[in-house]
């Protein structure tokens, strides 16, 4: 089992979690995080980092967010691993509490 980033994160892009990941598990596109399925160690570091409550276990996502299994695993397929914590997307403070926002996930590669 895998942790997966789910839509909260989708316009704020924070990184915390990257700090702590002991594996690189994460890839970066322009608006959002996702975790590789094959890397992640389920060590769960990442889950109390994160400011905006995007990153589950399987098991504890939430079924509104269940197509976020399958994208992250699509999407570390295209996008650049992210090793070091950067600050978050100017949009963050702006989309932190927005909610049904998967429409404006960008599936463009950070740096593409």
């Amino acid at each position: 089992m895998s942790h997966v980033v789910a839509e909260p994160c989708i316009k704020c892009k924070y990184t915390d979690c990257v700090a702590v990941c002991p594996v690189d598990c994460f890839h970066e596109g322009v608006n959002c995080l996702v975790i590789d399925p094959e890397t992640c160690i389920d060590c769960g570091l990442c889950i109390p980092e994160c400011p905006v409550t995007a990153i589950y276990t399987e098991e504890d996502l939430p079924e509104k967010w269940s197509d976020f299994v399958e994208l992250n695993a699509k999407y570390t397929e295209d996008w650049p691993v992210i090793d070091t914590q950067k600050d978050p997307l100017p949009t963050a403070d702006e989309f932190k509490e927005v909610e049904d926002k998967r429409d404006q996930l960008d599936p463009a590669p950070f740096g593409g």
